[in-house]
């Protein structure tokens, strides 16, 4: 799914989305009780009602979303609505109304830290114990936790995508007599430059141009190098970025970054954007065979009208595991939040959480949606690479990490130009460590609303 391209224009206005403006409710009622147990439509009767629903699916995606609000309507009778926010720029439009006192009922938010920042001024309502139990049955604990603030859960995970994918061309792997991915990092660099010796120019594409891209370059050497619980640390500020765990995995980095026989110019990889770094491993005479990046890269391909095959031309294989590390997923997804106590929100939300809605998401042709719904067969996947993408998030269970760049305060970890997103393209040129790391905590603590 492309879902992290459009991402970003919410990233970068993130931070502005909350302000003092008082909550607003478009019910005034309190959810209806329900007998659901968290694997279906609440049985509850909602007719007459109506609800609203702002999200940034378009295309395919909002047509797999619209037959998950169409399922959950005609069992319930209510109405929902949903709306694509304009320009793909959800935070704004979100803020906006939020401010002018007219919420939508529900919205799917990619941000945690918008989660908290929303529910510590007291604009969205908690879950129902519905709702909760439902999540609490179908998700790893994880997922709770990222919807969770001041002891009160707000949200339900619906869609997921996996980060720690990397996608290669078969046939230049072929050609070099590489018979299977490498597991491990130094196998990485080893394949990388036995593609070069084969006369693959650029064997790994740098998507530089687009700092997002660098970002996730990061997180996952550093969850593979660092653990879970410095992830969990650095991801929250809890400690600096000029903590030696942080010079450990940019050393590492640098090591493919620092090659231009595995990536090229370094100065050509920054002005690369990221659909041009696939462009360039998937187009007919590409000059690379690897890029990094999200499950998204699986409709980015036949999105962008590339010869490859999903499955066959193009493949992928996990981030590999640096000093022996365990499996881990950095990812990321959106999260339902209830705005208002309209009475249709919190049954819409417990049926969100639910195996029978998230069949319907992914299961429509096209749409490219994952689930980390732990209770959906891998037979409900219109293809084999989006099902083994899904198998991976859901069997890291407590091992997933939402992308930690999402989660800070987007004046550094989401926005062009600035904070973390420009400290690492300066180092993808300059490979300075300690300076690196120095601009990083310098803008890191500049920042406001670390969660």
């Amino acid at each position: 799914m492309n879902a992290r391209r459009k991402v970003l224009a919410l990233v970068a206005t993130a931070a502005l989305a909350v302000t003092a403006a008082g909550c607003s409710s478009s019910g005034g009622n309190s959810s209806p009780k329900n007998s659901s147990t968290g694997s279906g439509v609440p049985k509850v009767n909602l007719s007459g009602k109506s609800y609203t629903i702002l999200g940034q699916w378009t295309g395919a995606e909002q047509k797999a979303f619209q037959a998950v609000i169409d399922a959950f309507d005609k069992k319930t009778g209510a109405k929902g609505t949903y709306t694509p926010a304009a320009g793909g720029d959800e935070a704004t439009v979100l803020g906006t109304q939020v401010n002018g006192g007219t919420p939508p009922d529900i919205a799917m938010l990619a941000l945690p830290g918008a989660i908290s920042q929303y529910a510590k001024a007291g604009k969205i309502q908690p879950l129902s114990s519905g709702a909760q139990s439902a999540v609490s049955a179908n998700f790893a604990d994880i997922w709770t936790k990222l919807a969770t603030v001041d002891g009160k859960v707000y949200g339900v995970p619906f869609d997921a995508s996996n980060k720690s994918t990397v996608w290669y061309a078969t046939k230049p792997f072929t050609d070099a007599g590489l018979s299977s991915p490498p597991a491990s990092w130094d196998d990485f660099l080893k394949d990388a430059q036995t593609l070069n010796d084969s006369g693959v120019t650029v064997p790994v594409s740098i998507g530089g141009g687009d700092g997002w891209t660098l970002t996730d370059w990061f997180e996952n050497v550093y969850i593979r190098s660092a653990g879970l619980d410095m992830y969990d640390k650095l991801t929250h500020h809890q400690i600096k970025w000029t903590d030696p765990s942080v010079a450990k995995a940019l050393t590492t980095l640098k090591q493919l970054f620092g090659n231009q026989a595995l990536i090229g110019s370094a100065a050509t990889a920054l002005k690369t954007t990221f659909p041009a770094s696939v462009d360039n491993t998937f187009k007919a005479g590409a000059k690379s065979a690897i890029v990094f990046e999200g499950s998204f890269v699986a409709t980015t391909i036949p999105g962008d009208k590339l010869p490859a095959k999903v499955g066959t031309d193009a493949n992928f294989f996990p981030f590999p595991s640096v000093d022996g590390s365990a499996p881990v997923i950095v990812g990321g997804g959106d999260i339902a939040v209830g705005f208002t106590s309209n009475p249709a929100v919190q049954p819409f939300l417990e049926y969100l959480a639910s195996p029978e809605a998230a069949t319907a998401l992914v299961s429509y042709p096209g749409s490219g949606f994952l689930s980390a719904n732990k209770n959906v067969a891998s037979s409900a996947y219109t293809d084999s690479t989006s099902a083994d993408l899904a198998k991976q998030i859901v069997s890291a269970g407590d091992n997933f990490r939402f992308d930690m760049s999402d989660q800070a305060p987007a004046e550094f970890g989401g926005t062009p130009n600035k904070g973390e997103w420009a400290d690492l393209q300066t180092f993808l040129t300059s490979g300075n460590v300690a300076a690196t790391q120095a601009q990083l905590e310098k803008d890191a603590s500049a920042a406001k609303g670390w969660s």
